[in-house]
């Protein structure tokens, strides 16, 4: 049954919501090379203005982010064995694939539980109570799990325990942050 509610969900969104913008911006939006440049200028601009709690505060984000990938691809996806829906042989003819469907395996997905590790580190870290902002950087990890689908990579559930893993890592890493070094807190 879950599995039947996960490949309705990810026909929904592989299929339904397939137009021709949509199809040029995901592969893009998704991948990596769009985003290093924003993290640069984003590290560029904290080491520039808050120089030694800039760079302790990237470090630990970045620990975070490694934390949760480590997690993700080296042991809950060797373990599980998640075929993506592009490779599954009972499955692969109901996906789009827009992007290469890799070899590695599905579950959870990686870009998921790294993004929501970034933002759920970043919100606990700096205790951020701007409702709009903390809706935003969720709303914001949550699109980028909803493209890996989008593109035929992942499941729902993929990306919904990504998140879920990200979520907690990043949240206690952020605590932790807080709790151990509150000197190097950055006050937006």
């Amino acid at each position: 049954m879950l599995s039947n509610i996960d490949q309705t969900i990810f026909h929904f969104i592989n299929h339904t919501l397939h137009f021709g913008v949509l199809n040029k911006l995901m592969p893009y939006y998704r991948s990596m090379y769009l985003w290093i440049p924003i993290y640069t200028f984003l590290a560029s601009f904290l080491l520039y203005n808050f120089e030694k709690k800039g760079l302790v505060f990237i470090l630990c984000t970045a620990l975070t982010v490694g934390i949760t990938d480590t997690v993700s691809s080296k042991v809950i996806k060797p373990a599980v064995e998640r075929l993506r829906p592009c490779q599954d042989e009972n499955f692969k003819s109901e996906v789009k694939l827009l992007v290469s469907c890799g070899s590695g395996y599905s579950f959870p997905s990686s870009h998921a539980a790294n993004h929501f590790a970034l933002v759920s580190f970043l919100i606990a870290a700096w205790r951020l109570k701007n409702r709009w902002a903390v809706i935003a950087l969720i709303f914001w990890a949550a699109s980028i799990g909803i493209a890996q689908i989008y593109v035929g990579l992942h499941y729902p559930s993929d990306v919904v325990a990504g998140a879920l893993l990200g979520f907690a890592i990043g949240n206690f890493t952020g605590w932790l942050f807080f709790r151990i070094g509150p000197e190097f807190v950055i006050n937006l």
